[in-house]
């Protein structure tokens, strides 16, 4: 695969530290949240998860719709849930996702064709497929 793009970033202190890329654009203090035993002050690698793969996947669906010649929303939106939480193996942690899909003015026919193909083009999507639960909703 030939690579176009190289995001690159640091992190220091791990879920209670700093991220930072090296181009200065994002620089965030990291912490757990409270519901995982931290004071939640900062953000968390799940949100930022959620944040990327939530723009990730609506460039996907802009991509497919460009493609079949079908007009998107300005207001079009996803959102993604991200949960964490103990495996059922007890060997660490794993993640679920939910993705919230709003497409304004398309047919429910034409919204689920179009998020079906998107997860094909999505880099997040195609990186996770079979590691993480992926729930796609039109709302």
């Amino acid at each position: 695969m030939p690579i176009i793009y190289t995001a690159n970033a640091t992190s220091t202190g791990g879920r209670d530290g700093r991220g930072k890329t090296d181009d200065g654009k994002l620089d965030v203090a990291l912490s757990l949240p409270k519901e995982m035993g931290g004071d939640g002050k900062g953000a968390n690698p799940e949100q930022l998860f959620a944040i990327g793969y939530s723009a990730c996947y609506l460039g996907a669906v802009k991509f497919v719709a460009g493609n079949e010649k079908v007009t998107i929303a300005p207001d079009s939106a996803v959102t993604a849930h991200v949960g964490v939480g103990p495996r059922e193996d007890g060997g660490g942690f794993g993640i679920a996702v939910t993705l919230d899909v709003k497409l304004p003015g398309l047919s429910k026919a034409q919204a689920e064709d179009i998020t079906a193909k998107a997860h094909v083009v999505c880099p997040y999507s195609h990186a996770i497929k079979g590691n993480i639960a992926v729930k796609t909703n039109l709302i």
